[in-house]
């Protein structure tokens, strides 16, 4: 036997994929998460696969992992005591941001920087100076960083230091010799380099990615160490994977090297398995090529455009509402998921979330101490839920808690009858959840009937066919393991280095030989790393981008080069100018192919796909079928609860189809098939939900 183990911590549940490697047999399951320490949950969701599986630590060949732990850190505030050193007379850069005021009207003066960082006491400045082009306008004081070094370690007892010196993308010799300053008296301290993070122009988002790398880094070190040692301990030999924010694999040691690429890590992983299944879903060759995500779990719910097969990529991210300058997925996320606490605000009107009831004490029916009503509660209430078999039975859910709670706390206070109010409850995060989708499709021009939503994620499910409705969607595909897509994501991900370098200058004025020259110092950085991260130098693509603007624009688009030998040519510069034209287009929905076009900075990524790598099953044709019992649910197109089909999804052939009402009930998830729908079953097992006129 020879298992690969995917496993992905969200707030409610962990979640883990176990797939045998000769057979390609799925075995999956969920334990619930455990905030305190997610290293347990963790651990926990290993030893109960080796029991289902009967297998030894020595049968498990690789390892892939999606965390929230840097996430949570930085919005619970909980990261280490940094202090910054920063060119002198730039003390304040963090502080005051780029002045500008988000909520135009507001009364209240709140940061609209990540103050929380660092107080203001922690940033000292250093007598250096680098100009625009590279030249050292003042040398380095080295005296300088020894008497900061002393006031932060031994004064302010600082866990990490961030060093971020003007222009040190252009020459970063002031803060590797500080680097190198700081080790020499204090070996074991965590140093983050700007010049090494974010070696890009823009100093206010360069300081922000660098103290966030800081912030977080303690954290995720010793959450690592926590899960190398625990995994040493079970011998389970292999190099911990984990996922990173634009959608690659790495390892942990470069996890430890550079934390922030973890901040999107188990929203990219479930955006790579939509990927994957839409590839494939309903049996065609070429697959869904314009796909919507919708991964709806227990804390939030996260959604992600994919037009043409390909995830869009953001180069201008945000955590909270702070800037996060790296090339990552761009997800949107919302606090709508099955813990999301329902509420009536002081005006007397119906709210859902974004509080969360989470794994604990989680939704009233967990009978867990928890005694507000969530959108589980709801959908128990309903009869969407089988409360004996939630969670592949982890869990049993108790009716009556969920009744009561919707019945004190929502239908006694607004005068509503019980399944009037938990119906209230889920219309308000479907449209919630809808009002996301259109951010991510509508406001950048695209229409939601153009794309099919696959559905996944605990919740996702049990929602997806009412926002699906809502937003006259073609077509909803539900994968045949929704609820731990997430984790199967991280199997199919390709292991991915990415290195990026500054170099600004107009398109039809640079030198090609410039351009090659930077590519090249690049490359040879991720060569460097490339054996450590896991990548061999077989089938190994490697990728050229620039990020690209018009002059004097404020934002600019990440465009692919074509595949060039030696050097580049003006010829490919030209070709490259017009795609970023063309993208221009296509994401704004306006050009200007007569105005110059500037370079900002150079990007090269090493991918691989991992050596053993799931593939979808086929499965067996079915007849008509059979509903292994009835179970009274309500719908809002009839009036009264009626008496709903369930079946067992495990037992669904190729080729069937279901009418709703109806339901399907599968170990790590809900499937609800709403009246005037129906699914169909592909090849792959994926269940494609369109709406039918009766």
């Amino acid at each position: 036997m020879a298992l690969i183990l995917g496993i992905d911590i969200g707030g409610t549940f962990t979640d883990i994929v176990s797939v045998e490697t000769s057979t390609r047999e799925f075995i999956l399951t969920k334990v619930p998460s455990t905030p305190r320490d997610f290293s347990q949950g963790f651990f926990n969701s290993i030893d109960k696969i080796m029991e289902m599986t009967e297998a030894s630590a020595g049968d498990i060949l690789r390892l892939a992992h999606g965390t929230t732990v840097s996430t949570n850190c930085i919005i619970e505030h909980k990261g280490s005591k940094i202090g910054v050193l920063t060119t002198k007379g730039f003390e304040d850069t963090l502080i005051i941001g780029r002045g500008t005021r988000s909520k135009m009207y507001s009364l209240f003066n709140d940061p609209e920087t990540p103050v929380f960082l660092c107080d203001r006491q922690r940033f000292i400045g250093i007598d250096e100076r680098v100009d625009y082009k590279g030249g050292v306008l003042r040398p380095l004081n080295e005296a300088d960083v020894v008497e900061a070094l002393d006031i932060l370690v031994e004064r302010e007892g600082v866990q990490a230091i961030a060093v971020v010196y003007l222009f040190s993308f252009l020459n970063p010799t002031h803060e590797i010799r500080t680097e190198q300053i700081i080790h020499e008296r204090y070996p074991k301290m965590k140093v983050s380099l700007s010049s090494t993070i974010n070696p890009m122009f823009r100093e206010y988002e360069r300081m922000c990615i660098t103290c966030f790398n800081a912030y977080i880094g303690t954290e995720i070190e010793s959450y690592i160490n926590l899960l190398e040692e625990g995994l040493a301990k079970r011998g389970i030999n292999v190099v911990l994977q984990v996922m990173q924010s634009r959608g690659g694999i790495t390892n942990s040691t470069m996890c430890i090297e550079k934390p922030v690429v973890t901040l999107l890590s188990g929203p990219a992983a479930g955006v790579v398995g939509a990927m994957f299944v839409g590839k494939a879903a309903g049996g065609a060759a070429s697959g869904r090529e314009n796909l919507i995500s919708f991964d709806m779990g227990g804390t939030s719910s996260d959604v992600s455009l994919i037009p043409k097969g390909k995830a869009t990529l953001s180069l201008e991210g945000k955590i909270d509402r702070y800037p996060l300058r790296q090339s990552m997925m761009e997800v949107s996320t919302i606090g709508a998921g099955g813990g999301s606490i329902a509420w009536i605000d002081a005006a007397g009107v119906l709210k859902v979330g974004p509080q969360s009831a989470g794994s604990d004490p989680g939704p009233a029916c967990y009978n867990r101490g928890g005694d507000e009503p969530t959108v589980t509660d709801a959908s128990l209430v309903l009869g969407y839920l089988n409360p004996e078999s939630f969670a592949g039975g982890a869990i049993s859910l108790n009716l009556e808690l969920s009744q009561k709670a919707i019945q004190e706390r929502i239908a006694k206070p607004l005068d509503m009858d019980l399944y009037e109010a938990a119906a209230g409850i889920h219309r308000i995060v479907n449209n919630n959840m809808a009002d996301q989708i259109r951010l991510v499709s509508v406001y950048r021009g695209f229409h939601p009937n153009d794309f099919s939503l696959i559905a996944f994620g605990g919740a996702g499910p049990v929602s997806a066919g009412r926002v699906s409705e809502l937003l006259s969607m073609k077509e909803v595909i539900v994968p045949r393991n929704p609820g731990v897509l997430s984790a199967f994501g991280l199997l199919v991900a390709d292991i991915e280095h990415e290195e990026v370098g500054t170099l600004v200058g107009q398109a039809d004025k640079v030198d090609p030989e410039d351009i090659t020259k930077k590519f090249r110092s690049l490359e040879k950085i991720c060569e460097q790393k490339r054996e450590g991260i896991g990548i061999t130098s077989t089938n190994l693509d490697i990728m050229y981008s620039a990020e690209m603007r018009y002059v004097g624009q404020g934002y600019e688009l990440e465009i692919p080069f074509p595949r060039f030998e030696d050097k580049l040519t003006k010829k490919i510069i030209q070709e490259v100018v017009r795609r970023f034209h063309s993208a221009h287009e296509a994401i704004y929905k306006h050009n200007a192919p007569d105005s110059p076009v500037e370079f900002v900075a150079l990007r090269v990524v090493y991918r691989q796909t991992p050596f053993l790598i799931p593939k979808l099953r086929e499965i067996a044709s079915g007849a008509e079928g059979i509903p292994k019992f009835f179970r009274k649910a309500y719908f809002d197109e009839y009036p009264d609860c009626v008496n709903t089909p369930i079946y067992e999804r495990s037992e669904l052939g190729s080729g069937q189809i279901i009418k709703g009402p109806a339901i399907v009930e599968q170990e790590d998830t809900t499937i609800v098939i709403y009246p005037h729908y129906a699914v169909m079953v592909d090849k792959f097992g994926n269940l494609i939900m369109t709406r039918i006129n009766d």
